[in-house]
């Protein structure tokens, strides 16, 4: 749990027992709190029925990232972001 505090000094969130705290303001200009709840993985259901763990940390910078995003969109940009692309042979400049 070390890494998440640090992300919470880091970031300068809120936290109680049992959350992490994301304050953020939304699209519209409003004042709005995330709630994280404080465990190592948080378990995101996709509509097709597979599951995936995802570390708290990556869920606490996606959603400090893209706040008005779901969650699992914002983890995919999180990742779509960190991995370079590759370029395809015989697509590139000549």
């Amino acid at each position: 749990m070390e890494e998440i505090d640090e992300l919470i000094r880091r970031y300068g969130l809120e936290e109680d027992l049992e959350h992490v705290i994301i304050p953020f303001t939304g699209m519209d200009g409003s004042k709005k709190k995330c709630y994280l709840l404080k465990r190592r993985f948080i378990r995101i259901a996709y509509p097709d029925g597979h599951f995936f763990d995802y570390p708290l940390t990556e869920a606490i910078e996606a959603t400090i990232k893209y706040p008005d995003r779901l969650l699992s969109e914002a983890i995919y940009l999180l990742h779509k972001e960190s991995v370079p692309e590759i370029p395809i042979e015989g697509n590139g400049p000549t």
